[in-house]
């Protein structure tokens, strides 16, 4: 991977409607030559997928969360995400060195919302006990890469 490759990426991640010809008048390359950098980027795994990045509150899901969760016993990662990915209100979970087995990212319409999907949560078969933080505001939230 190159700097110009660097900037496509950028580029896309700003904006991933943005054209091959609009990007190649921004780093100096021709529209197939920028498909072919971004066809390589794809297979290469450094662009996973294109998705559309949703505001949670314009949705509804005004409550955010980040909760520890503690498990029974020696839960694998793997299984660590199957309790856990089947609540819908689980926006991301991460497994962690420390105490906890993983800190999830909750997001919920109202506090009631919250309440309910953390009894669903602390019902899971190998959950033991969470530890929540409501979020009261983001400060700033940016990709790092």
């Amino acid at each position: 991977m190159d700097d110009i490759d660097r900037k496509i990426v950028a580029l896309l991640r700003e904006n991933a409607r943005r054209s091959f010809q609009d990007i190649g008048g921004r780093v100096a390359l021709s529209a197939p030559a920028v498909k072919r950098r971004v066809d390589r980027l794809e297979a290469d795994g450094v662009i996973r997928s294109y998705a559309a990045v949703v505001d949670p509150a314009a949705m509804g899901w005004t409550t955010h969360a980040v909760v520890a969760l503690y498990c029974e016993g020696r839960m694998s990662g793997g299984e660590v995400r199957a309790s856990v990915e089947q609540h819908p209100e689980v926006e991301a979970a991460y497994t962690v060195a420390g105490d906890a087995s993983a800190i999830l990212h909750l997001r919920a319409a109202d506090t009631q919302h919250l309440e309910e999907a953390l009894e669903r949560l602390r019902d899971t078969p190998g959950v033991r006990r969470t530890h929540t933080q409501v979020v009261l505001s983001t400060l700033f939230e940016r990709p790092v890469v």
